[in-house]
């Protein structure tokens, strides 16, 4: 299969034991199955990928609906993943988890958790103020923002509180080290971004 990703949502971490009795961290990623609903030629498109669709829905709107005609599915996530040789893809083709297998390296792509306003502390981890001397509010402040004269301005891109998380976050050089192509699981060793249920796109990593 000339495809190397897949579209999976995550499910929950636990522990995975080795045969030797060692173990790892791991998280459960449902991959799959996924349909190719359209397929991109150098001639037409100007690039070669397929696009791929993720998790059935009962109603989508009508331009949603022509595009996914050939396919016969409605499908709420749609990705594109490029390709160098397409001869054995077609638009209808399920593709599931036994793309990949054990001890493939992967980058996963996912959405991190939405943390709201967040003061500098917890947003970049500054060491805040001192807390003896008489600084009795000034604990998890941010200090000087910069000097009053020259530039006299806040430079763009001060590291100040503000919306933390919701950040597309790309996690590289993990392993697959256990797939279960009946119920299309696998399990990725480490930690993946987002929250339970988060959608996450697992790519081979060359």
């Amino acid at each position: 299969m000339s495809i190397n990703g897949l579209i999976g949502k995550k499910i929950s971490m636990t522990t995975h034991f080795e045969e030797d009795g060692s173990s790892n961290a791991v998280t459960i990623v449902k991959l799959g199955p996924c349909v190719v609903t359209q397929v991109k030629t150098e001639p037409k498109d100007g690039y070669q990928a397929a696009q791929i669709g993720f998790m059935d829905i009962q109603k989508i709107n009508k331009p949603k609906s022509g595009h996914l005609a050939r396919s016969q599915g409605k499908y709420r996530f749609l990705r594109e993943f490029l390709s160098v040789d397409l001869s054995d893809i077609e638009v209808g083709q399920e593709i599931k988890s036994d793309l990949f297998k054990i001890g493939d390296l992967v980058k996963v792509t996912g959405t991190s958790k939405g943390r709201g306003f967040s003061g500098a502390v917890r947003r970049y981890n500054f060491k805040g103020g001192p807390k003896t001397h008489g600084q009795s509010d000034r604990h998890r402040a941010v200090g000087s923002i910069g000097a009053g004269s020259s530039p006299g301005r806040v430079w763009k891109g001060t590291r100040m509180p503000g919306h933390y998380g919701v950040d597309k976050v790309t996690v590289r050089g993990l392993k697959i080290v256990h797939v279960d192509s009946v119920q299309d699981i696998v399990y990725v060793n480490g930690a993946l971004p987002g929250a339970k249920n988060g959608l996450l796109i697992v790519e081979k990593q060359f």
